[in-house]
């Protein structure tokens, strides 16, 4: 595929609660053509989500037919579903002058960067597994068994953090944030 791009694309992965989601809002308020990059998924829509603004929301056989035809720069199928980004919205958004921020697992960050070599990889890197797990018990969204489980993904997904262009310990939010929009301008600028 080796697609030439217009603009950029970044990639950030982080375990769960590393507080990726937190850097990209930032990122987002500091470049205005920084677009935060939609993925599509074969799950039905959740009450608060809309078509376009959370995701592209595809039936599993249009999935299927767009992972066929080549259609992702990257996809995968978690728990049931399928998620991916597709390669025409990326187009599309390089058409307009703009760089894409994405959050991808680490999985989905390696496939992007096969089929977009010039991706920039960020790995949000917590300070220590205690502080990641302080931060999921804090969110009180999961289960002690959940949280031991996104633990264990954890340290696996750390473990592939030397795969990245950059990485970033989200210690304190703002030097992170710092750091993150520095790459983010000295890519841009370059």
């Amino acid at each position: 595929m080796n697609k030439q791009t217009k603009g950029h694309i970044f990639v950030l992965s982080s375990p769960s609660g590393g507080g990726k989601s937190t850097l990209i809002q930032h990122a987002l308020t500091c470049f205005p053509r920084l677009i935060h990059s939609i993925s599509a998924t074969s799950r039905l829509p959740r009450e608060t989500e809309s078509e376009g603004i959370h995701y592209f929301f595809l039936s599993e056989e249009e999935f299927k037919k767009k992972i066929k035809s080549g259609g992702f720069a990257e996809w995968e199928k978690v728990f049931g579903n399928f998620y991916g980004t597709p390669i025409e919205n990326i187009e599309k958004e390089f058409s307009k002058g703009n760089n894409l921020i994405m959050d991808l697992d680490v999985q989905g960050a390696m496939q992007l960067k096969k089929n977009f070599p010039e991706a920039i990889l960020i790995f949000i890197l917590p300070p220590s597994i205690n502080e990641l797990k302080k931060r999921l018990i804090s969110r009180g969204t999961e289960s002690g068994e959940e949280i031991n489980k996104r633990l264990e993904i954890a340290k696996i997904e750390i473990a592939q953090k030397n795969n990245y262009d950059y990485i970033v310990t989200n210690e304190k939010i703002e030097e992170a944030t710092k750091e993150l929009i520095g790459i983010i301008k000295r890519t841009i600028n370059s």
